[in-house]
C-alpha cells in the first residue's frame, strides 16, 4: 500500500485512476483513486482508508446528475458492484436493496413480488441512491418527492463505521432522504412499497392558453397530471416525445403542450398509440437521449401558472434559439430537511440547454425569473444557488448544516460544490 498521505495508487483498490465524466457529459474530474467495492465490508475498508490518508469521498451512483455533486479528487466510488434486492418484507410491503441497485433493476423485482413503488420519474435507469436522496420526483399533486418512502437506510461513516438510519432516528432520517452523500456513503436503503398497480396513461395535444385553462382540474381529478410546452414544432423531437398531432385539439403544431394524464386502472394491458394501460413502472418512464443539460427548479403550487408563463415569455421573445420543451410537473409536500419540496406543495418547471451552446444567459434568465416566485432547485439538476440562498429558503437548513458537521466535522463527504451549499 501506498504511504502517500494524499494519494491513493493503482493497487490500493486495483483499479486505475481515471477521468470521470457523468452521462451528459458536463461535468468531469480527475479523481486519485477509483473504488468499486463488491461488499458493504469493502465499501467501509476503502472509505476509513481514504479518510485516513485524507483524501475527500464522493460516490458517483449512475452519474446522471447534472451538477457537480458527485466529483472529487479524491476517492471516487462506484457502488454497480452493490446491487440486488437484501430483503422484502411483504406484511409491510417494505423493501430493502443495496444502494448501486438501478430503479428499473428494483421494480423488476418488485412486480415478481406483487408490489410497485409508490411513484417514479420518467427516468429509471438511476441508482436508487443517487436518485432518491438528490430529490427526484415524479408527478402527482398529492404525491411526494421519491425520497418520501425511504423508510431506513445505512450511512458509512468516515472512520468506516456505520450509522442506522430508521424510524427510531426520526430526525436522521428526516436530514438523509435528501442528502445528497453529505452525511455518509449510503450503503443499503429500506423503501415503503405498495401493493401492485396497473396505471391507463392517456397524452394528447392542446394550446397553451387552453392547458393553462385545464390546469387545476386536471391536477386534482387526476393521479398524475403533467406536460411539455414545445415552442416551436421541432421542440418535440429533442425529447423523443410522440407525435400527438392526431389528437390536437387545435391543429396547432407551434406552442403546444404535449399533455399526459395517469390513473390507477383495473383495466387489462393494452397499448394504443395514444394510450397504454399496464404494470405501474412499465408507464413512469420514457425514452431520452441524453442530448440537454437541465435546470428544474420547485415553485409553490400557487404561483405555478404564473411562473411557467413567464418562462415562456421570455423564451419566445428574448431566447428564440431556445427550442427545448419545459417540463412541467406537480409534487406534493413533504418533510426532509432538503427537499425542494419540504412543506410546499409544488408544481417543478424545468429547461433545457442543448450541449455545445452557449446557453448560460438563457439558464440564468430563467433562474431570475423562479427564484422570484421563492423556488427551490432539484440538486441534481443546474442551479445557480449559494450558501446564502440555501440558508434564506430552506427553513431546516441550519439544522442539516449542523448535523453534516457533527457526522463530519473534516468535510471527507464535501467537494468544491457541496461546501459552498453545505459547510
Amino acid at each position: 500500500m501506498t504511504t502517500s498521505s494524499n494519494n491513493m495508487h493503482v493497487n490500493d483498490f486495483g483499479i486505475e485512476h481515471a477521468h470521470w465524466r457523468n452521462w451528459v457529459g458536463n461535468q468531469s474530474c480527475v479523481r486519485a483513486a477509483r473504488g468499486a467495492p463488491k461488499s458493504e465490508d469493502e465499501l467501509c475498508a476503502m472509505i476509513a482508508e481514504a479518510t485516513a490518508k485524507g483524501m475527500n469521498v464522493r460516490v458517483a451512483g449512475s452519474g446522471h446528475s447534472f451538477t457537480p455533486v458527485a466529483l472529487t479528487n479524491g476517492l471516487h466510488l462506484t457502488l454497480s458492484g452493490m446491487k440486488g434486492v437484501k430483503s422484502i418484507d411483504h406484511a409491510r410491503r417494505r423493501v430493502t436493496a443495496s444502494a448501486g441497485t438501478t430503479i428499473n433493476e428494483l421494480v423488476k423485482v418488485l412486480k415478481s413480488e406483487g408490489l410497485s413503488l409508490i411513484n417514479q420519474g420518467d427516468i429509471d435507469s438511476q441508482a436508487i441512491a443517487g436518485a432518491f436522496t438528490t430529490g427526484t420526483h415524479g408527478t402527482g399533486a398529492r404525491l411526494p418527492v421519491l425520497a418520501d418512502c425511504i423508510v431506513g437506510m445505512k450511512l458509512v461513516q468516515p472512520d468506516g463505521s456505520i450509522l442506522i438510519v430508521d424510524e427510531t432516528t426520526p430526525d436522521l432520517l428526516l436530514a438523509s432522504r435528501v442528502s445528497l452523500g453529505t452525511l455518509g456513503a449510503i450503503s443499503e436503503m429500506t423503501l415503503q412499497a405498495t401493493d401492485s398497480y396497473r396505471l391507463k396513461e392517456r397524452i394528447w395535444r392542446e394550446d397553451f392558453e387552453s392547458a393553462m385553462e385545464m390546469h387545476d382540474e386536471l391536477a386534482e381529478k387526476h393521479r398524475h397530471f403533467s406536460f411539455f410546452w414545445c415552442p416551436y414544432e421541432e421542440s418535440r423531437h429533442c425529447y423523443c416525445l410522440p407525435d400527438t398531432s392526431a389528437t390536437s385539439r387545435t391543429g396547432r403544431t407551434t406552442d403546444v403542450c404535449e399533455m399526459k394524464v395517469m390513473d390507477l386502472t383495473d383495466e387489462e394491458p393494452v397499448e394504443t398509440e395514444f394510450e397504454k394501460v399496464a404494470y405501474s413502472s412499465d408507464v413512469y418512464p420514457i425514452e431520452y437521449i441524453s442530448n440537454f443539460h437541465e435546470l428544474e427548479y420547485a415553485v409553490p403550487r400557487q404561483h405555478g401558472k404564473d411562473a411557467v408563463r413567464a418562462v415562456r415569455k421570455i423564451m419566445l421573445e428574448q431566447f428564440p434559439d431556445a427550442i427545448y420543451p419545459i417540463e412541467y410537473r406537480f409534487t406534493a409536500g413533504d418533510e426532509a430537511w432538503m427537499s425542494p419540496f419540504h412543506k410546499q406543495d409544488s408544481v417543478t418547471v424545468s429547461v433545457s440547454g442543448e450541449p455545445g451552446r452557449d446557453y448560460w444567459d438563457y439558464l440564468r434568465a430563467v433562474d431570475k425569473i423562479l427564484r422570484g416566485y421563492c423556488a427551490r432547485p432539484h440538486w441534481g439538476k443546474m442551479h445557480f444557488l449559494t450558501g446564502e440562498d440555501v440558508e434564506a429558503i430552506y427553513p431546516r437548513a441550519h439544522d442539516f448544516r449542523a448535523l453534516r458537521r457533527k457526522l463530519d466535522p473534516q468535510g471527507f463527504y464535501l467537494n468544491d460544490h457541496l461546501s459552498q451549499l453545505f459547510r
